[in-house]
């Protein structure tokens, strides 16, 4: 009850705060969708979703699948914060994403969940002011990327409890290590976990804590903009 409330509360600041609907941005190979706040935009973030990542985004901006994602299902609650956000579809450029939000507001924080952070590294040829992975598949970035002399600073969000057999918490230390100081580890517990262990209705999802994981963003954020 505490995690579906939580998720009403930011959804309704989301669609207060926002200075028009979400508006449809046919570039970057494909679709996108993006929310603005009210006034001008403390900076960028560009959401991944996990899964096939395809988020059938229609003409008017709205989204049709992928809606219980974590990071859809919460996406307006960053533009009540005052970011330009973009959720991005799988056959989008992240790279062509962090350019062009790069033009709207600094600084551009990419934001990965599940598979969608195996899509992350093609953001990196961007250069990204940071990036946040979530429930990640932390040892796929990792190949993926090659090296982490390119990486931004970076954000680990991770679940104690996550038992998705593709993103278990015995990955993020050895990710840490490799990223060598660039990447900073925040734990989370409790909440919901019911359903598919690798859903997003479960511990893995964050079901229950999206005002944890919404704030934990808002926060590494800001302290980008501050550092600039």
């Amino acid at each position: 009850m505490i995690g579906k409330t939580l998720t009403a509360f930011f959804a309704m600041l989301g669609t207060c705060a926002l200075a028009q609907a979400s508006e449809l941005i046919p570039r970057f190979g494909s679709t996108a969708t993006l929310d603005k706040p009210t006034g001008r935009p403390r900076g960028s973030i560009i959401l991944m979703p996990g899964g096939d990542g395809r988020l059938g985004i229609q003409s008017d901006g709205s989204i049709t699948a992928l809606r219980g994602n974590q990071l859809v299902r919460t996406r307006q609650a960053y533009a009540a914060r005052g970011f330009a956000t973009l959720t991005l579809d799988a056959s989008a450029s992240p790279a062509q994403a962090v350019e062009y939000m790069r033009t709207i507001a600094r600084p551009v924080v990419v934001v990965a969940t599940s598979r969608g952070a195996t899509r992350a590294p093609a953001a990196l040829s961007g250069r990204p002011d940071g990036m946040v992975l979530t429930s990640a598949m932390l040892d796929t970035f990792q190949a993926y990327a090659g090296s982490p002399g390119a990486l931004p600073r970076t954000l680990v969000l991770h679940h104690r409890q996550d038992g998705c057999r593709s993103t278990p918490p015995s990955l993020v230390e050895p990710f840490a290590a490799w990223a060598g100081g660039r990447a900073r580890v925040v734990w989370l517990t409790g909440g919901v976990d019911r359903g598919d262990s690798c859903q997003a209705g479960g511990h893995h999802g964050f079901a229950g804590l999206d005002g944890q994981v919404v704030a934990q963003v808002v926060g590494f954020a800001n302290s980008l903009r501050a550092s600039r």
